[in-house]
């Protein structure tokens, strides 16, 4: 009963943190955060999962970075810039912090279960930007 019990409360703290990194009109992006850009480029034969990836993959991040990350926001491409053009990304994610630090130390440890999750959502190798936030 008591392992029902840890299992629950470790179950809803992670929870919690995936809440409180998800995308809501409350968070201000300030001057000097971190982002995190992660873009699956479209092209002939890619696949992405989107319904996986804001389910399932999204929180894993929370679940990983833990604390650290801030805000999670993640745009699905709709349409090109040119009428009857493809968009050229298929999605992207964006992960807030407060240091580059944050990412980096979780990062070296976690990076090959990240990279482990990717085909069970897409067949796209990421391309990643990390920008410090100007304005």
């Amino acid at each position: 009963m008591k392992i029902k019990t840890i299992l629950l409360l470790l179950f809803l703290g992670i929870y919690s943190n995936f809440l409180k990194a998800q995308t809501t009109d409350t968070f201000k992006v300030k001057k000097g955060m971190i982002k995190v850009t992660v873009l699956y480029p479209n092209g002939e034969g890619k696949t992405f999962d989107m319904d996986y990836y804001t389910k399932k993959h999204m929180p894993l991040m929370a679940q990983f970075f833990g604390a650290g990350l801030k805000h999670i926001a993640i745009d699905k491409g709709i349409s090109s810039g040119k009428p009857d053009m493809p968009v050229p990304f298929l999605a992207i994610g964006y992960l807030y912090f407060d240091n580059i630090s944050d990412y980096e130390n979780v990062l070296k440890v976690k990076a090959e279960k990240i990279r482990a999750d990717f085909p069970k959502y897409t067949n796209i190798q990421p391309l990643i930007q990390i920008s410090e936030v100007i304005q």
